[in-house]
């Protein structure tokens, strides 16, 4: 009898340990903490159903609130942005104000002359845009560009301003690439 209830006494403890380490777990990376938000409100962006290269969407996480902002070519992505975002437990309140790109003819031309010439004249630059997370986005509003994300050298930095420059009808490039060695 004092084998059975010196087991059972063992038993327990293992299970009082093994859930003291769980629960620790949880709370450094959790639903909970920011962290873990800014996780899962990572990848429900990237699972967006019309997220693409000529949008760009960045948030932010504080106390719970998540504040979204950038710029989306269609409304139907803000809107899904806000409510697979606000699906996520732990976050307490949404703050949209992500802008949706005006409809125009004009400026889907210059997107897709953009995507063209990187592709034929761009060398290695047609890498950027492809994926579920390209690390270069096209944001075009009103015959203005501007160049989102990540590039790999000064030289593919420069070659993407040039190409960008030189598509017919572009008013303007802003070149707000990053460069990662840098």
């Amino acid at each position: 009898m004092k084998t059975i209830r010196n087991f059972l006494l063992f038993v327990v403890a293992i299970i009082g340990v093994f859930s003291v380490s769980a629960s620790a777990q949880t709370n450094v990376y959790g639903k909970n903490t920011e962290q873990g938000i800014e996780r899962k409100v990572f990848k429900e962006i990237l699972s967006l159903p019309y997220y693409g290269v000529f949008d760009s969407i960045s948030f932010k996480v504080e106390n719970g609130v998540v504040y979204l902002y950038g710029n989306v070519v269609q409304p139907t992505t803000k809107s899904q942005a806000q409510r697979y975002v606000q699906s996520i437990q732990g976050v307490t309140e949404v703050v949209n104000t992500i802008n949706v790109l005006p409809f125009s003819s004009f400026d889907d031309r210059i997107r897709s002359s953009i995507v063209r010439e990187f592709d034929r004249n761009g060398g290695g630059l047609y890498r950027y845009l492809q994926g579920t997370n390209p690390s270069m986005r096209i944001i075009v509003n009103n015959g203005h560009v501007s160049l989102e994300g990540y590039v790999a050298n000064r030289g593919d930095y420069n070659l993407a301003n040039i190409l960008a420059n030189g598509v017919s009808g572009t008013f303007s490039v802003k070149n707000n690439l990053i460069i990662e060695k840098d």
